[in-house]
């Protein structure tokens, strides 16, 4: 997904769970740097 290595997992005071909506709701950091970079064109 591009995040680092424990990005959400290392979070101990979430759920499993929130750890899985946290993921799910995010966006993809390369897409959204594909994302700027279009717009910016």
């Amino acid at each position: 997904m591009g995040l680092p290595a424990g990005w959400v997992t290392d979070a101990h005071e979430l759920t499993q769970n929130q750890q899985i909506t946290a993921l799910g709701n995010g966006v993809l950091p390369l897409q959204a740097v594909s994302a700027l970079s279009l717009l910016a064109a």
